[in-house]
This record gives C-alpha cells, structure tokens and sequence, in this order.
C-alpha cells in the first residue's frame, strides 16, 4: 500500500513537472506559464491583466554540429526566486533604478544525448520579461555552432506595428506603421539606398519592435545584453501571426560559434497598457551587468559642436583635395592643391571652439581633420584611414591648446569606412594620440560594407568588435559613441563609457531628403528602448538650400520641435548641431539649449502615443530646475500639460519655447513666440502645437 501510495505520488510530481510552471511579477499583473509541448518541445506564454500578449511560443536552438537544442527535453529542475535591489546609474534619465523581478529558472534534460542539459532563465519584472538561453558547463557539450535560433512570439492578433525592415547592415531606414498583415506588401517600398544594406526576407522585421494590440495593449520586443552573439531580427508569419528570431549570419553563412558554458542574450518582451509606461521601462538595463569600471569620475555627460553640419549639407567638405585617389602613407598632401571647402582647418575650428566656450557648451566635435577622405566612400578600400595623420590645414597641437585655453574639450572623429580589420590594426596608437592630445571622447563610424568582406554590420564578429572597441577605449579613459554600429542593448549600464550611438535614421537624413514628420514620435519607443542615440537636434535653419542652394532638402520639423527634443530624445551626448552664425541669429531661442540638462534625477510622462505625441519633462541633476519637451506628428494638436511633478507649495517660473501661430514644418518652420509664465503643482497648461511642431519649457 505504502508502495503505491508512493507511486501515485511520484507520478503527481512527475506530471506537475512536465506541466506548467507559473510566476507572476511582484505586482501580480503579469503572469508567465513554462511547459513542455509534445516531444518535450519547451514553450512559453505571457498574460498581462489576463490579456494575451504572448500564446503558446515554443524556444529552442537549431545547431550544426551537435544535436540541436529543439525537443526531446525532460524538466530535471526548476527553481523560483526573487530579486529587488536599487541602483544608481553613472548617467541617466533617473538618479535610481528599481531592480525588481521573480526569476524562474528551468533545467532541462535531453534524453538524446547523455549528460546535457540546457537552462532557461525567465525574469519577470512588472514592466515586462526577459529570458534566454544557458549552457553550463558539462561533458558533453563544449563547442558548438548555430544554425539558428527558434525562439518564438506567438502574438494575439494583427498588432499595429512600427517596423523597420529586416536587415543585416543598417537600420537607417524610415519607419513604418501598419498592420502586420500589410508588412509584406509595403516591404518594397521601405527598403530604401543606403551605404550598405542587405534586407533577408519579405516579412523580417528589426527590434526594438514596437506594437500596439487591439485590446489596448503596447508591446515591446528587443533584446538585452548582446555579448558574444549575433544581433536578432525577427521574421514574422504574417498568416498566424507569429514572430521568430533571426540571427545575423557570418561569411559562412553560419549564426554563431559558442562554447559552454556561456548564455545568449535576454530577449525581452515589454508591456503595458500605458503609452508611457514603455518609455519609462528599465527592464533591458536591468538585465545588464552592473559597470565593470571602479572609477567612472571621467566618463562625464556632454553638450557640444561641431564641424559636421555644414558638409552634410554640402556647405563644406570633409576632404582636403578634389582628387579621384589617394594611397595612405604615399600620398604628399603638401603637394596637393586645397580645394577650399575643407571645413576642419584651424582657423574654422576655433570659431566653433570660441561659439562654444562664449555658450557654456562642453566640447567640438571635428570631422573630416585626417587624411584620406578624397576616396574613401564606397570603394571597398582597407588601409584607407591611419586615424594619427592631420591635414596640411589642421594644426593638432594648437587647437589642444588654443581649446585648452578656452576650457573646451575637441571630440576625435575616427571613420572605419567600414574596414573593421584596419581600425583594429590602428586602434592603440589612435587612443594613445587621443591621450597625448586632450580628446576624451571620439565618434566612430563604419560607412558602408564591413571589411573583412562577406561580414556583416551585426554578425557576431562585429557585436564582439564594436565591444572590445569600448573596452579599449576605457583602458585610455575615452568616452564612445559609436555610428552606423549595432543598435544598443543596455550595455551602457555595464559599460557606462558607452556615452552614445547612431544606429538609426538620424538627423543627417533632414539633408538627405527628410526624415517624416512622425519620426521622433516613433524612436523613443523603438531605438531609445536599449539606449540614448546621437540624434543631433538642434537645427534652426530647416531649409538646407540656404547652405547649399543645390540642395532642396528642408527639415520636417518646426524650429520649436527641435528644441523639444533635447528632453524626448534622451542623451547623455546632446549636440547643437546647426551652424554658429545660424544660432547668434536666434539666441533667445538658442537659450533653452544652452540651459538643457543632459543628466537627469528623474523623468515622468506627461501625455504619449508612438506615431501620434510624446511630452516629457525631467528634472536636471541634482539641481531645483526641470525641463519639458513636447512633439507632435504632421498634425496640429492641443497640449494637455499638468505641473504635478513640481513640490506642492513653491511656485517657479517658466519659460516656453512655442510654435508660433502660423507655424508648420513646411510652410512657416522657424516661427516661435517665447513668453514667461509662474506655475505650481496645480498649473495646467493648454499648449498649441503646430503641424511637425512642439514646444520646450525650462523650469526654475
């Protein structure tokens, strides 16, 4: 009897373990369900307020040269905990991170092949969850390659969705709202020229991805922690409606080369039915490591200039000589005639370094300073930049003097022209020269197709590139922000000198044919969710022909929106990209750029839709002023703003940055009115905001 009594109830333990495992978040509103499908298969779903956000979604690792990590699975151990701590950032939108989940984390057997075992760890926050991949060490299993990852997102319905097309080498598109349904008739025309690009698939879609259910549910999925593996892309189903990931292959074809014991990264999943709850979401930081520095006194938040605007432009150039060739090294640039655009010349560098200290601002950024620039675009060319080498025109011991003087640090400017191969063979001597001249922060670049050839932008060679780039760089105490490199996934938590990135469709675009309307309303919840981009706000003339009368690009905003997006578009490295003589025409105006924080205490949202409005307002570092950014899409709208975030009892002054009232992105951009108004925490404000227009408030 005792016999059998056992029996039964072994068999209740054994078919509990094969049935689901549950953990809510520390809220209760979220709720996970693991189990194993038929032939062991594992499998996940999401619920959030008894909504669906995730079905039934089946995970696993397709590999090469091992059995694959698919089916076949028995659940040895699961073990539940929970986790809440709070940290502080070296920079941030906030001063303190609540660090919150109940953790699942399952091991699972494989019958197939004696002694191996996998884990999947889930972290459920309230804001969402994150999960991936473990392979401890063992006996039967060391190295390994994937052919690809099976992890699924098995959603509700035909989401509204803000996708960018699916591609290895850029995310500089333009992004686009739609139905999933309609993601494959619309891929044509979303794939537009870039330096480099190679879309995989009619449905592949990018992350962050960002969507809206029905129901009223906003969903976000990204990944977090991207280490030593290749970049996910997702490839929808658009019959069922199911996403799955899409790892970026090699040369070879092949998706990742790893050895145990070693993890993939989070995929994350964020949620709420708040617009604003998703942009206040530190999941994806959470799910980073804290910083590996113990000092972090020189990795210092920065507003700055720089030579850059004008050649985008095609105000100015970055190259010395109109020659069709140079050879690093061989050519005699003494010998050459200067074509008499070049922008990084001494003497022009100093008026940016003067515009600069008169305004309070940090440092300049100069591009276009080195040799080599006459034929690097495009030509597939490795030993192209030396990244030590000044033009005849670009005294680099003077301008460390003449900024040094004026208490203004000059941003390096380092081009890889996508030859990863040769900025690594340079890379050492190029900080050294950074130290030895006073840059602490540079701007990187990988213009057009990866070197060594057949890589790509994000494959796994790249993600560990671009991070030993940011390793080194702390070895010398350099700050990076890095363009045209791996959309971030958090890692600036853990790597806090990791200032910035580009890694979307920035500013440049306004001169290249225009970025639409709604296109700020759309990044913070899509590129800012793994961190802050190098967006390069700030520009005030929006017609571009008044640069370059052959150039009839203007900028799809108002001179309002732009101010307003020095808080929407958060960063620890904020630009004031136009030109000097531009802002002394409007500095009443340029006030709020000068004022702007770049370090934050704390961020709340005021009103948001992706697609639709953002207003936002923070309050500065340690300091009793707050600053509120408001932008809207290519329609006109009142803002509700409540003062609620002010201490009860004090009054403040604040000063608004507004659209005029005839003001529009593409009729009347630079109209703007300025007016004073006393607030409390009782004020509510009712704003007009012209079509592609905003507003911005400084509070004090």
């Amino acid at each position: 009897m005792r016999k059998s009594l056992l029996f039964i109830v072994l068999s209740i333990i054994s078919s509990a373990m094969l049935k689901a495992q549950v953990i809510t978040s520390p809220d209760k509103n979220l709720t996970l369900k693991f189990e194993l499908q038929s032939n062991g298969v594992p499998s996940y779903q999401l619920t959030y307020k008894n909504k669906q956000v995730i079905k039934p979604s089946t995970l696993g690792i397709e590999t090469k040269d091992v059995p694959s990590f698919l089916d076949g699975f028995t659940i040895s151990k699961t073990e539940q905990s929970t986790f809440d701590e709070t940290w502080s950032p070296v920079w941030g939108e906030q001063k303190e991170i609540r660090n919150h989940y109940n953790e699942l984390l399952v091991t699972l057997a494989q019958k197939a092949v004696e002694s191996r075992e996998i884990r999947i760890r889930f972290r459920l926050f309230n804001d969402g969850l994150g999960f991936r991949y473990e392979f401890p060490e063992q006996k039967n299993l060391t190295y390994f390659v994937i052919k690809e990852e099976k992890t699924q997102f098995a959603l509700s319905g035909d989401h509204k969705a803000f996708w960018l097309p699916g591609d290895y080498d850029t995310q500089e598109y333009s992004t686009v709202t739609s139905n999933l349904s309609e993601v494959r008739g619309k891929m044509k025309a979303a794939v537009t020229p870039n330096a480099s690009q190679t879309p995989f698939s009619p449905t592949g879609l990018q992350t962050p991805l960002m969507m809206k259910s029905k129901d009223g549910l906003y969903i976000n999925i990204h990944e977090a922690a991207l280490v030593d593996y290749s970049c996910m892309s997702l490839n929808l189903d658009d019959k069922n409606f199911v996403l799955q990931s899409w790892l970026t292959p090699d040369a070879q074809g092949n998706k990742g080369y790893l050895q145990a014991p070693t993890q993939s990264p989070w995929r994350t999943i964020v949620v709420s039915d708040k617009a604003g709850d998703i942009l206040l979401s530190k999941l994806i930081l959470n799910l980073n490591e804290p910083t590996k520095f113990k000092d972090v006194s020189w990795i210092k938040p920065i507003k700055y200039v720089g030579v850059w605007w004008e050649m985008i432009t095609g105000k100015s150039t970055w190259s010395y000589a109109d020659v069709p060739s140079v050879k690093l090294g061989e050519t005699d640039y003494s010998k050459l005639k200067p074509n008499g655009t070049h922008a990084a010349n001494t003497q022009h560098v100093k008026e940016y370094i003067d515009f600069a200290a008169q305004n309070g601002l940090d440092a300049v950024l100069v591009e276009g300073w080195n040799v080599g620039w006459e034929d690097w675009f495009g030509k597939s060319k490795d030993y192209v930049f030396d990244f030590v080498t000044p033009y005849p025109d670009f005294d680099v011991k003077e301008l460390h003097r003449y900024a040094a003087s004026k208490g203004i640090k000059i941003i390096m400017h380092h081009e890889t022209s996508g030859s990863v191969r040769n900025y690594e063979r340079h890379l050492d001597t190029a900080y050294k020269f950074m130290v030895e001249n006073g840059y602490n922060a540079v701007k990187s670049g990988y213009v057009g197709n990866i070197i060594p050839r057949g890589e790509y932008h994000y494959g796994q060679w790249l993600v560990n590139h671009y991070l030993y780039t940011i390793q080194k760089a702390a070895e010398y105490k350099i700050m990076v922000n890095a363009h045209e490199a791996i959309r971030p996934t958090g890692l600036s938590r853990t790597y806090p000198n990791l200032i910035g990135n580009e890694s979307a469709r920035g500013t440049e675009y306004e001169a290249f044919g225009g970025n639409n309307a709604d296109h700020t309303t759309i990044l913070p919840f899509t590129r800012l969710m793994g961190g802050p981009m190098d967006y390069t706000p700030g520009i005030f003339q929006t017609k571009v022909s008044a640069y370059n009368p052959q150039n009839t690009s203007f900028v799809h905003t108002t001179l309002a929106h732009q101010l307003a997006l020095y808080v929407t578009m958060y960063s620890p490295l904020q630009m004031a990209a136009d030109l000097p003589e531009t802002y002394n025409k409007h500095m009443d105006a340029f006030q709020f750029i000068k004022d702007v924080a770049v370090d934050w205490d704390n961020t709340w949202v005021i009103e948001a839709e992706p697609g639709d409005y953002i207003t936002l307002v923070r309050k500065a570092k340690s300091k009793e002023e707050w600053y509120l950014g408001s932008i809207t899409d290519e329609n006109s709208r009142i803002a509700n703003v409540t003062f609620e975030f002010l201490p009860k009892g004090k009054t403040y002054e604040a000063i608004i940055y507004a659209d005029g009232k005839d003001a529009s992105f593409d009729k009347n951009p630079q109209s703007y009115a300025i007016r004073k108004l006393k607030v409390n925490s009782k004020t509510v404000l009712k704003q007009f905001v012209a079509p592609g227009g905003g507003f911005a408030i400084s509070i004090k």
